[in-house]
């Protein structure tokens, strides 16, 4: 288990670019089972989970090539399908949560799909019903082993319907999106999420030969077509690093110019730091943070305090709510944080309160945060990561703090984050990996 030492207190500056998108390289490389043709995906994140799956790809028979640090081919021409019979197979899947959406396109083309209960962070329940009702309505089978916790799905036929989702989940749109593409007829998704990453991979099966229209609203329909094409695909920014380098730098008062962000693509990513008091200014597809030794939380218009809470997209996304809470740390004001999609997001705070944070627990899902303002500053802790975003969060209060952090676990970041020490020394952070 590796770990990162910080030494706190020390004032960033310079230009940062975001990695490729995380939640949508996870969607757009399973994608790419539907078809024998060749896949060319750019702006691939070198990240554990992406790194993770294209491996299970490539040992499920997907021919990949990487082109360059950021770019790979993919040819699914020969499926083993017997592999997904294999104790490797099941150990693999198990441990990324993104494997699901491998059901979606196997089951589409090859009639056939097998998934352990997959892993991921432990941030609370979970449920897959969401993906397996959708793929069931379709026309397939589903049966679950309880004892190998296995799911075994087949389908002689899959036939498009209409269906109203019972939460707006992005992965299981995205699986239901990937079986429907081949169903015979049409197929309406009502309540469908549409993150910009679950619009990419509209976006992205459209320019293979799919036909989906309602692209970016909570509306889908899909005509099923028969076999797919190749095609080149660009991953965008990912809005997660975005969102989190604003944290940083309003946490060490540092000026900083994050790079290609694809700022339309944002929603109310902005406004919500903005909300909190950050300053924050876009420059063409640049966003320039300036240097702020302090910030104050707006109220509502009545005075009540203020409330950031989750929501599917165009909501504020659960993925930065932890970063949201460190920042309130530093603020003069005080603000509910209510995460209300997960329920084990919030027990980072503890470490938080070691610092010297001011933090009410309320329940799982809320935390009421007292900002301090200048008066008082975060000190130097020793810490566990739990989750990806969790320990980006942690990570950012060691850098405002005084003093030295050690987090453990931070395999939970390199999940999510490409080479962050290196980038964050690059700006004059004091990050060393032990």
């Amino acid at each position: 288990m590796s770990s990162f030492k910080i030494e706190g207190g020390r004032r960033l500056s310079g230009s940062i670019t975001p990695q490729g998108a995380k939640n949508e390289a996870l969607q757009v490389i399973c994608a790419v089972l539907l078809t024998s043709e060749t896949v060319t995906i750019s702006n691939l994140p070198d990240i554990l989970d992406v790194n993770n799956l294209i491996g299970l790809l490539g040992d499920m028979g997907v021919e990949i090539k990487r082109i360059s640090s950021d770019t790979y081919t993919f040819k699914a021409e020969n499926i083993n399908l017997d592999y997904l019979q294999t104790e490797e197979f099941y150990r693999q899947s198990a441990s990324l949560r993104g494997s699901v959406m491998i059901v979606g396109p196997m089951v589409a083309r090859f009639g056939k799909a097998i998934i352990p209960k997959p892993g991921g962070d432990k941030i609370g329940r979970r449920r897959l019903d969401t993906h397996f009702i959708g793929i069931q309505k379709l026309g397939a089978d589903f049966h679950y082993d309880p004892a190998t916790k296995r799911y075994e799905i087949e389908a002689q036929k899959l036939t498009g319907c209409y269906m109203l989702l019972d939460e707006a989940s992005v992965t299981g749109t995205a699986n239901i999106l990937m079986a429907a593409v081949m169903a015979e007829g049409t197929t309406t998704i009502y309540n469908a999420a549409c993150e910009p990453y679950l619009q990419q991979l509209c976006r992205m099966l459209n320019s293979m030969g799919a036909k989906i229209t309602g692209v970016g609203s909570n509306l889908l329909t899909i005509e099923g077509v028969k076999s797919f094409n190749g095609c080149t695909h660009r991953i965008l920014p990912d809005m997660i690093e975005v969102g989190s380098f604003i944290g940083m730098a309003a946490m060490t008062a540092s000026e900083i110019t994050i790079k290609n962000v694809a700022y339309d693509e944002l929603g109310i990513i902005p406004d919500s730091f903005r909300r909190m008091g950050i300053q924050l200014e876009q420059r063409g597809d640049d966003i320039f943070i300036p240097q702020q030794d302090s910030y104050t939380i707006e109220s509502f218009i009545d005075g009540s305090i203020m409330t950031i809470a989750d929501a599917p997209w165009p909501g504020l996304t659960p993925d930065l709510l932890s970063v949201f809470l460190v920042i309130a740390t530093k603020a003069q004001g005080s603000v509910l944080i209510h995460q209300k999609m997960f329920e084990s997001r919030l027990f980072f705070v503890d470490k938080l309160i070691d610092m010297g944070a001011q933090i009410i627990l309320c329940d799982p899902h809320r935390a009421t945060v007292i900002g301090q303002g200048g008066h008082v500053r975060l000190r130097g802790s020793v810490m566990v990561s739990p989750d990806i975003r969790a320990g980006i969060a942690l990570l950012i209060a060691a850098l405002s703090a005084e003093g030295t952090s050690i987090i453990h676990n931070i395999d939970q970041i390199d999940r999510g984050y490409q080479d962050i020490e290196k980038r964050l020394n690059a700006l004059g952070a004091k990050i060393t990996r032990i």
